[in-house]
């Protein structure tokens, strides 16, 4: 797979995670989230899995979430770096400048799941 359409394929499975109805559909944290997976949040706190798993539940699925400057890197043949900004579109003027991300996914048995993420405030 060439790096632009994995880059396509990494930012669908990010789009996944942030704007499907996880109550409606489940399993597809497990498919898109490594067991080993943690974050640290906009705040700099580390978050478990099971941390990030209940905020990805209680969160609004309608929100539909702006990605910019969408970009990859590749560390080796089965892990790719995302770096990205990322903004609520229906919220301009809430005082928050959006936030910087990257994320790790790790590919293993023919999928790739995120492995780590972490979220910087932007103001």
């Amino acid at each position: 797979m060439d790096s632009n359409a994995l880059a396509g394929l990494i930012q669908q499975l990010e789009l996944s995670l942030l704007q499907s109805d996880l109550t409606a559909h489940p399993g597809l944290i497990d498919e898109l989230l490594a067991e080993d997976f943690e974050e640290i949040d906009q705040q700099g706190t580390v978050r478990s899995r099971s941390d990030v798993i209940n905020w990805l539940m209680r969160k609004d699925p309608g929100i539909r979430w702006a990605f910019k400057d969408f970009r990859i890197k590749i560390v080796s043949g089965d892990v790719v770096l995302a770096i990205y900004s990322l903004q609520k579109p229906d919220q301009p003027d809430a005082g928050s400048g959006g936030s910087t991300r990257t994320s790790l996914w790790r590919y293993r048995n023919n999928q790739w799941k995120m492995v780590f993420h972490q979220a910087s405030r932007k103001n």
